[in-house]
């Protein structure tokens, strides 16, 4: 359509309310003569930004221009703090993928900061509930959040970030309620906010546990899901954003009006102080508009078609063939799927990363289901557009990078194959460590290649071992304590009938199912759990630990707890049933790793001698003191292996070119039923050595070793000796 203005004057010396205003930048930008606000929306007729008063009176205000397909102006005497949303007119023809309904408050794409929340009600739906093809005439106002006018002069100081080495890094998976709903060392009335995070208790906690970086669970602004709010639940976890750009205002203790982002960069300062860094769980590709029949909040009714995929319909051939029906084409699993190949789409995910980097500092981005983002023609591209512009982006190339490799479908499924600069869950280093420490595998050929950093799945592009991000439990699953604790799900207080939930937890309950006072099998899983996260912290690649599971966080054996904002969720910070045997395993492993490079290179083993005449760098060794040979590696029943890793010298030099001594280490697993004698070899190269680490209670670290002798090491137990 035309361009609103230039249009007709009425009389001489008049002047608009709106004026023109820029088209960018994007959404609410103050300045003390006006504010500009400015939203994209290529195919509406009209658009209105509305504000509201603080006794919730709106005043609608229209733009006059539209230029590039944002439509903007700007209005003088509006304040930080105001209150604001868009109306969008314009074609309604929801089979054509275009669903503009005046009637419905939409929230700015790129509002910094959103106040209020989401009321179920048929108001909230572009459509007349019961009739999808009718456009509703509620007005949806009294039920939606609005987006917050935000002017922030946040005084950083002299904060940098960390930028530790990925070699060097250890993430805590954490969600910002939950880290601190139940802590009483933290003021009761920053429980479960920015600020309770930024407290001496959260950050002296993760420094004494040897943390360098946190990963938060989604804290942009999300809104739960109108069938959890049927079940009287609410999204906890946050997988279900709507506000790119706004922190989540719900984890704010000082306010929504703006508050919250001042907030959050106090947090992200005090853990920069405290040499931590913070990466954020970012979760583009989706939205909380879900399917078709979901409600319209904000890109639904701005554009609809352009910010969702679509499925591809074979094209009409013949004069009465009919047309197909526009219909969401979705890999997310969530109803819809955002098309990061459309100009726009791509455009607010980028501009949202670098407003993270550039006025929050924060230091890394979880790229949730990251295949639904990098398709190209609904296929995984690793050229994709989304790729290609992180990876020569002047700010976002250089901040940590994690994909969680997979999507919801079966194509998705990209483990190993995403380029640099990027890194991976690893879901297999998951599944090979549980199935181990159960019994279950075959043999310790694919748990060797894990504890290696995974080199089938990395070596082959010239990446890293650390380009595996390992971890055993993560926010969805089982706890720790769960997987050591049951054989099944229990997700009956989810409201489904324990249908959610995968069934494929790998786990062992240890003889009994769920909680029990038999000493025994306490202590079995106490060992376990130990077990688990002594592998984990000794392998090579980034370790990533869950909240609470250094100290027995439980779950009650609900693996799938997304809609549990309460004590099922929340972490338990009384000693009385913490497990602090496996946090000072924990604490231990992780300052083992730390004080000593040989246990985080960041070369591959090589299976050769480091220097001339010297050890190799890595030798497998078998239980008898010889090294594995062709035949134990096709033992599918052998069920312990030791891990001799070579320090004096390591391959790699440090920063001056100079040769990197450290001490030898030799790890032993045991994950048989068997107690299993040790020899330790004779060899020219290491002849003392000393415990350092052990799940097996009654071998005490510091206990002396000498190389020809022997030790009994307990079934389902692990072993960590170090040279002296």
């Amino acid at each position: 359509m035309a361009p609103v203005t230039p249009g007709t004057w009425h009389h001489d010396g008049e002047t608009m309310t709106v004026w023109p205003g820029r088209n960018y930048p994007l959404g609410a930008t103050w300045h003390k003569d006006a504010t500009n606000f400015a939203v994209y929306a290529p195919s509406a007729e009209e658009v209105w930004v509305c504000l509201f008063d603080d006794d919730d009176v709106e005043v609608r205000h229209q733009l006059t221009e539209h230029s590039l397909g944002v439509w903007h102006g700007a209005l003088p005497d509006v304040s930080p703090g105001t209150r604001y949303g868009y109306r969008a007119h314009g074609p309604w023809d929801p089979a054509a993928g275009m669903r503009f309904n005046a009637e419905k408050l939409l929230l700015d794409p790129y509002g910094k900061a959103v106040s209020g929340s989401l009321v179920v009600d048929d108001a909230i739906f572009g459509y007349a509930v019961g009739e999808p093809e009718k456009a509703s005439d509620l007005d949806s106002a009294p039920y939606v959040p609005r987006s917050v006018v935000v002017y922030d002069d946040f005084q950083w100081g002299a904060d940098t970030s960390p930028r530790r080495r990925w070699r060097d890094t250890v993430i805590y998976e954490m969600h910002v309620k939950g880290m601190t709903q139940l802590h009483d060392r933290v003021p009761e009335e920053l429980r479960g906010t920015y600020a309770g995070l930024a407290t001496p208790a959260v950050i002296d906690y993760l420094r004494d546990l040897g943390i360098t970086a946190v990963e938060l669970l989604p804290i942009h602004q999300f809104f739960s899901e109108p069938a959890l709010a049927e079940r009287d639940l609410v999204n906890y976890w946050g997988y279900n954003s709507l506000g790119f750009f706004a922190p989540h205002n719900a984890y704010s203790a000082s306010g929504d009006r703006g508050q919250q982002v001042t907030e959050f960069k106090q947090m992200v300062k005090a853990f920069h102080e405290a040499g931590l860094e913070v990466i954020l769980d970012v979760v583009y590709n989706h939205t909380a508009e879900a399917g078709p029949l979901g409600p319209t909040l904000s890109f639904r009714g701005l554009d609809d078609r352009g910010y969702y995929q679509r499925v591809v319909h074979p094209p009409v051939k013949k004069p009465d063939d009919i047309p197909m029906a526009d219909t969401y084409w979705d890999v997310s699993g969530c109803g819809n799927t955002v098309d990061a190949t459309h100009t726009q789409s791509l455009r607010m995910i980028l501009d949202s990363l670098r407003y993270w980097v550039t006025e929050m500092h924060v230091d890394g981005f979880r790229f949730d289901l990251m295949s639904a983002l990098t398709r190209t023609d609904q296929v995984v591209d690793m050229g994709s557009h989304l790729l290609t512009a992180i990876g020569q982006d002047p700010v976002l190339r250089h901040v940590k990078l994690v994909a969680e490799p997979w999507d919801a479908s079966m194509d998705g499924y990209k483990v190993g194959q995403f380029p640099p600069p990027w890194v991976e869950w690893n879901d297999q280093f998951r599944d090979t460590v549980r199935d181990f420490w159960r019994g279950h595998s075959q043999g310790v050929r694919t748990v060797a290649t894990r504890l290696a950093g995974s080199s089938d799945l990395y070596a082959d592009d010239g990446r890293s071992p650390y380009a595996s991000v390992n971890f055993v439990t993560a926010h969805d699953g089982f706890t720790l304590r769960d997987l050591v604790s049951y054989n099944g799900k229990h997700n009956e207080a989810n409201g489904e009938d324990n249908r959610d939930g995968t069934d494929n937890n790998r786990s062992w309950n240890c003889g009994v199912e769920g909680e029990t006072d038999d000493a025994e099998v306490v202590a079995m899983r106490r060992r376990q759990a130990a077990n688990l996260m002594a592998t984990l912290c000794f392998s090579s690649g980034v370790p990533m630990l869950t909240a609470g599971d250094e100290r027995g966080r439980t779950q009650g054996g609900n693996n799938n707890a997304y809609g549990q904002d309460n004590e099922i969720s929340w972490i338990d910070w009384r000693p009385e049933d913490a497990w602090l045997d496996v946090y000072d395993i924990t604490k231990t492993a992780l300052r083992l790793r730390r004080e000593h490079p040989v246990l985080r290179q960041r070369h591959w083993f090589e299976g050769r001698p480091t220097i001339r005449g010297g050890i190799k760098d890595l030798v497998w060794i078998h239980p008898d003191g010889r090294e594995m040979e062709t035949a134990d590696w096709n033992d599918d029943d052998r069920r312990t292996v030791g891990m001799f890793l070579n320090g004096a010298p390591l391959r790699y030099p440090g920063p001056r070119g100079e040769q990197i001594r450290d001490k030898s280490f030799m790890i032993w697993l045991n994950a048989g039923s068997d107690d299993v004698t040790l020899t330790f070899p004779e060899n020219q190269w290491v002849h003392h050595g000393e415990v350092a680490l052990s799940t097996n209670a009654e071998i005490a670290i510091g206990t002396p070793v000498v190389a020809g002798s022997s030790m009994e090491l307990q079934a389902h137990s692990v072993l960590v000796l170090r040279q002296t």
